[in-house]
């Protein structure tokens, strides 16, 4: 079993071609991982997923916490297994599922208090358990348990979480079991101030990981802060160790942020719009419900060679979603898990090639 390593390959500007050698393959980087919140990339096949060029997923340790519970996974054979993927799994540690129940949750120094979303019983996450339950799960990828701060925030509020979260990233370090080939990230915080990312960032390399994320963006700031932030906070992390953008974005999220230098991307757009009948396309969003597609032959989008648009034109695909048939998703999400592969594919080769920032700006005049 190999060692979980980081090796940059090239570099471009900021941007990075690099691969992780981890306990269950390889990754070639920049990578956008497949969201699988609940064990599965909702309507896809996991043999499909692989197929489109995925090889990294996504899990959440919060719901899969809640159900099936991670001991019953344990002892079904761990997560690989249970879902059927036996590539790399990255699980996130909770803590943004936990954010997001404002009116259901309490935040203490020993962790945070909640009840179940499902069922209403009471529940805890520590940084302790969260590490725990992801070792149980067999995550590949272990992420440190971390209070995502919100937006806004002011300076005082944005400094007490990030220093809680840092508090919190030293016991997941310290829970952490070290395993050949498996890695655990440290997340890191601050809000929008670029001091606080810079003491997060240096108390995170104290700890050692194995690879760092950026938390905390993607919460509702504008897009042009985003890509502000993002910029200042790739700019503070090590270049030997993977960095992680976390939940973004969109196709052109994912474009300026391989060109700020960040590595890891994953979200739920491409599966969640495609359920609801948006597709990102090289000539941009396309709304299937409109009218204007009701006797338009064409495919969704004509640069693209996936199962969906080589055999499904845009009115049928139009006249499934309008049916509420459940086809209308799983074709839709087939297309934008294409969609993102393909564009992470598209900026590796740029990379290689020394020409990204021609690519990047022409993607950008198009995409969303």
């Amino acid at each position: 079993m190999t060692d979980f390593s980081f090796s940059l390959i090239k570099k471009d500007g900021k941007a990075r071609l690099g691969k992780i050698k981890t306990a269950h393959g390889e990754i070639d980087t920049p990578v956008f991982m497949p969201v699988g919140t609940a064990a599965t990339v909702k309507g896809m096949r996991p043999e499909e997923v692989a197929e489109l060029g995925a090889q990294i997923v996504l899990g959440n340790t919060y719901h899969l916490f809640l159900r099936p519970g991670h001991e019953l996974i344990e002892r079904l054979g761990g997560l690989h297994k249970f879902m059927n993927w036996p590539g790399p799994i990255l699980t996130d540690s909770g803590g943004y599922q936990v954010f997001s129940l404002a009116k259901l949750r309490k935040i203490t120094e020993e962790g945070v208090s909640f009840r179940s979303h499902i069922d209403g019983s009471k529940k805890m996450l520590t940084p302790e358990n969260s590490t725990e339950i992801q070792r149980a799960l067999d995550a590949t990828i272990t992420m440190a348990f971390d209070e995502c701060t919100p937006y806004p925030a002011s300076v005082e509020v944005a400094a007490e979480s990030m220093r809680m979260s840092m508090r919190w990233a030293e016991r997941s370090r310290k829970a952490f079991i070290e395993r050949k080939g498996y890695g655990q990230f440290g997340i890191m915080q601050g809000g929008m101030y670029p001091h606080l990312r810079e003491e997060s960032m240096k108390a995170l390399e104290e700890l050692d990981f194995e690879g760092y994320a950026i938390g905390g963006l993607a919460v509702g700031e504008p897009t042009e802060k985003l890509a502000e932030m993002t910029g200042i906070c790739a700019d503070l992390m090590p270049e030997d160790k993977p960095r992680y953008l976390m939940g973004v974005g969109y196709p052109s999220d994912l474009v300026r942020s391989v060109v700020a230098g960040v590595d890891m991307f994953d979200c739920v757009l491409p599966t969640r719009n495609g359920r609801n009948g948006n597709a990102f396309t090289s000539e941009g969003t396309v709304v299937i419900k409109q009218a204007k597609y009701e006797e338009d032959n064409s495919p969704l989008d004509p640069n693209c060679d996936c199962y969906t648009c080589k055999n499904y034109s845009r009115a049928y695909l139009r006249h499934l979603y309008r049916s509420g048939e459940m086809l209308s998703g799983m074709l839709m999400t087939h297309h934008n898990t294409a969609y993102y592969q393909a564009l992470m594919k598209t900026l590796r080769q740029a990379i290689v090639d020394g020409k990204l920032e021609e690519v990047a700006t022409n993607l950008l005049k198009t995409i969303r």
